[in-house]
């Protein structure tokens, strides 16, 4: 008898419902003070700080050390209206994409006047981005005058204490405009009681872009595209994965990002160092190839890093966990708590 095609997954299949107070806008008191769901053989309502009782010694801890830039910053057109740009990537000193809010989409040839004399001209499009040119270093313009780019559902401007708390202790990379956000969670000496424990610890990096947060946009999975970022996993790196692997340890991936990363890296079947772009869509039916558990935060509804939690943990496992989330309010997305999460079905 000839099996019938599996229809294909809707996002509509990864929803939730999610009243609006259980979205964090502010960050505990302190990183470690947040609540951590484990989803295990059972859900286990925990604190973060028991999370190295849930790891083993010879696990290996592998954290995203992007840097978040001050990715937005206020201009004004030559016409004079204002217009806001967040920028989505570093391409060259002077150079960026960048998203441009204005009344009217400036075409190539404008110039946007910011801060201190700094000009950015419009050279071109790449699909919904902007092509700018500064006229000064951007790195450096950013990181004195710019903005924290804080998530869209955080309905408040960034304050100076976002400038700490929405970037990790071991952030070292600049280029993401989105912070990894399971990784807010741990301070240096959660880090360092790890490796005391015989947790090791390695590093990859994943710029993440401000597409993280945008909507897909067909109904059916399989027709969505995720936007690319920039990714590097070093030698290493790929070389505490095999080993840990070999020694009967296991991979525990800090945020959907670091679990992409060394995906991406395991395309051929085995880990294997990477510098380049990532486009890597994991979603329900994805065999992992590095990753053994997770540590990450709730996600929004119908978006790919649900899907991408989904496929590691099981789709009716995740959305009942969530469910659980709400029952128990804990505290969703960028600033809020965050689960831990072994494979399932």
């Amino acid at each position: 008898m000839a099996l019938l095609p599996c229809a294909p997954m809707r996002v509509s299949e990864f929803d939730y419902d999610l009243p609006e107070e259980l979205i964090a806008q502010y960050p505990p008191r302190r990183r470690r003070d947040s609540r951590l769901l484990a989803v295990l053989d059972a859900l286990e309502d925990r604190l973060f700080t028991d999370l190295p009782a849930l790891l083993r010694p010879g696990d290996l801890l592998v954290l995203n050390d992007t840097r978040v830039i001050k990715a937005r910053a206020q201009a004004v057109k030559e016409t004079g209206g204002k217009a806001e740009i967040l920028i989505e990537r570093v391409t060259g000193q002077r150079a960026a994409l960048a998203q441009v809010r204005a009344s009217k989409s400036p075409k190539p040839g404008t110039r946007l006047l910011l801060d201190h004399g700094v000009e950015a001209e419009v050279s071109g499009r790449d699909g919904d981005l902007f092509e700018l040119r500064f006229s000064t270093d951007v790195l450096s313009f950013l990181d004195e005058h710019g903005e924290v780019p804080l998530p869209p559902y955080l309905n408040r401007p960034a304050s100076q204490a976002d400038v700490e708390r929405y970037q990790t202790v071991y952030a070292r990379e600049a280029g993401a405009v989105a912070a990894p956000t399971a990784g807010l969670h741990f301070d240096a000496a959660m880090l360092e009681e790890m490796r005391a424990l015989g947790v090791h610890q390695s590093r990859v990096t994943l710029h993440v872009g401000a597409g993280t947060f945008q909507p897909l946009r067909a109904e059916e999975i399989e027709e969505n595209r995720l936007h690319s970022e920039r990714v590097e996993v070093g030698q290493q790196c790929c070389a505490a994965v095999r080993a840990t692997r070999a020694a009967g340890g296991r991979v525990v991936a800090v945020g959907t990002t670091t679990v992409r990363a060394l995906e991406s890296a395991s395309r051929t079947g085995e880990i294997r160092p990477y510098s380049g772009e990532t486009d890597l869509f994991i979603v329900p039916g994805y065999e992992f190839r590095s990753v053994d558990a997770m540590i990450t935060n709730f996600h929004l509804p119908q978006s790919s890093l649900l899907m991408l939690v989904s496929a590691f943990a099981g789709k009716d496992r995740v959305l009942s966990a969530y469910q659980h989330a709400v029952r128990e309010k804990y505290r969703f997305f960028s600033y809020g708590d965050a689960m831990f999460l072994t494979p399932g079905p």
